[in-house]
């Protein structure tokens, strides 16, 4: 049997097309990131919260804005690391409350 099966020819997929799905992956989640981030921040500035919380929520959120716009130019990997830091400015933040 020389032919090849349809689950071989998927297995190498054209290069450009991952390239570009990393890349709307990579400014799809930073966007969303960056909207629960903003979210929390204005839900947390309506409370009776120190202004450290809303302030690190935000700074989060400009991180990984940051993030999805590396994305979209081809920086996925950069993004990645960008929207881990800015999930941890978050995270850092919710633990003052």
């Amino acid at each position: 049997m020389s032919g090849s099966t349809d689950s071989e020819t998927h297995d190498f997929e054209d290069p450009a097309r991952e390239a570009r799905r990393a890349r709307w992956t990579a400014a799809g989640t930073g966007a969303l990131l960056t909207l629960a981030g903003l979210t929390a921040s204005a839900l947390r500035s309506t409370g009776s919260a120190t202004a450290l919380i809303p302030v690190s929520y935000a700074s989060g959120a400009a991180v990984c804005a940051l993030a999805s716009a590396l994305g979209a130019r081809g920086r996925t990997r950069r993004a990645l690391w960008l929207m881990v830091a800015g999930v941890m400015i978050m995270a850092v933040g919710d633990q003052f409350d």
